[in-house]
């Protein structure tokens, strides 16, 4: 087992990209040293359960719907704004599961999204120069000395707001209120628009249904719950490894803070600390490969992460911009295809299509969001390989940060329901009309 924890620290001695600068390292000892104390946040089992479902979804017999927020906050932590994530996620989980007769392995990016990389360490408002805000975990948002101090204390309360929400998705989800006989419930509260309107249909068909079945005797007992797993990245080392606990039933460190944990665009380098790390514990891992990704980034991220070719160990989520994504995703995915490696293939189709608007605000064209799902689709069914999810950006709740879709967003409207404080998210009635894309693109192979 010491031979265990020597290799987990090997990272410490390498090149550790988009780290805070902590103004006092014996603070940051005292923070590990009771973040090793607490209890894990998930379990081994349920991290062995995850990786079964996503090696069905990379060999075609389910589908990954990962997605949540840019960057959680301590202040959304609420349980209205969780349950609309939740009950968002859930109607997209129902629209591709009827509408593609496929199992959908459900995902949040909850739970642990507390830090966000940068472009600098730094921002600066006219003469003022303070440190960039890189999530709640790290510092405050407000453009105030104080706000934007990096407080290692803060990673704590990252670990226990993950703790609350965790425990809210576990009784939204195990304790009936997924029951797939509510699924018109599901729709109240959010406003009348195209999306809810065919998502209702939908519903009708499903209830219909079920009143058969049920008129046929059937138990629908499995319908009252449904596995739900959380996801973020793996970005805080000093958060990561007090976290990664060693398990005791066979001897493997897990890294407890998530399910799944990836690795971003910016962190992938090979032999750098992210990698080193994320390579020894068990937990299915993700990767972020952007338009520069080359061949051999992938074969060796491959060999790196997944050296036995493990069913459900690695997922590649691609981010390459709807422009892009049909001249820069065939060379990677005939190229792993070639090699004979199967990885989980998902698409992340808002972080290459980022825009800034005359009005100031980071967004994103719906219709670009769109054109890369159809895109990542269109290459993997040319390919014969299997498109095997999605990872978004959404939230449950009624803003307007991404320009289109059904209710015709546009840049005035952002100035009155723009909230998001690092990156643009779907709402909820462009999450349904994403979904029913989805439904439709894998039903056409």
């Amino acid at each position: 087992m010491n031979d265990i924890l020597t290799g987990l620290d090997h990272h410490a001695t390498l090149p550790a990209l988009q780290q805070p600068i902590w103004p006092d390292a014996a603070e940051v000892l005292k923070v590990r040293a009771e973040l090793a104390k607490q209890p894990p946040l998930v379990f081994a089992g349920e991290v062995d359960q995850l990786r079964n479902r996503l090696a069905d979804a990379a060999a075609g017999k389910a589908f990954l719907l990962q997605g949540g927020d840019c960057a959680e906050t301590f202040a959304d932590a609420t349980a209205d704004r969780i349950r609309n994530r939740v009950k968002t996620l859930l109607q997209m989980a129902v629209v591709l599961t009827y509408g593609a007769s496929m199992p959908v392995v459900k995902m949040g990016r909850m739970a642990g999204q507390f830090a966000k990389p940068r472009s600098s360490n730094d921002e600066t408002r006219g003469e003022i120069t303070l440190p960039a805000y890189r999530g709640d975990a790290v510092n405050g948002y407000d453009f105030t000395p104080e706000s934007r101090a990096n407080d290692p204390w803060r990673m704590l309360k990252a670990y226990n707001t993950s703790a609350s929400t965790l425990n809210l998705i576990r009784a939204f989800t195990q304790g009936g209120f997924a029951d797939l006989r509510s699924v018109h419930e599901w729709n109240r509260g959010f406003s009348e628009n195209p999306a809810n309107a065919r998502y209702e249909s939908l519903a009708k068909e499903i209830d219909r249904a079920i009143k058969f079945m049920a008129a046929c005797g059937a138990d629908f007992e499995s319908l009252r719950t449904t596995e739900f797993y959380v996801s973020h990245e793996a970005l805080l080392l000093d958060y990561e490894r007090p976290m990664t606990r060693i398990d005791s039933r066979t001897g493997n460190p897990y890294d407890t803070s998530g399910h799944m944990v990836w690795i971003g665009e910016r962190t992938r380098q090979l032999e750098n600390a992210h990698v080193d790390f994320l390579s020894r514990v068990r937990n299915p891992i993700g990767v972020k490969l952007g338009p520069t990704t080359s061949v051999e980034d992938a074969k060796a991220l491959i060999e790196k992460l997944d050296p036995q070719r493990e069913p459900g160990r690695l997922t590649f989520i691609t981010r390459m911009g709807a422009g892009k994504i049909r001249e820069e995703l065939p060379k990677l995915v005939e190229a792993v295809r070639d090699m004979g490696s199967q990885p989980l293939w998902i698409t992340d189709p808002m972080h290459g299509n980022g825009i800034t608007t005359k009005n100031g605000y980071k967004s994103r064209r719906f219709d670009d969001v769109m054109d890369e799902v159809r895109g990542f689709f269109e290459v993997h069914y040319a390919a014969g390989t299997i498109p095997g999810g999605i990872h978004i950006e959404l939230t449950g709740d009624d803003v307007a940060e991404c320009l289109g879709g059904s209710e015709k967003i546009d840049e005035s409207t952002l100035e009155e329901r723009y909230e998001s404080l690092c990156d643009p998210r779907l709402n909820h009635s462009q999450s349904l009309e994403l979904a029913f894309l989805v439904a439709e693109s894998l039903t056409k192979n």
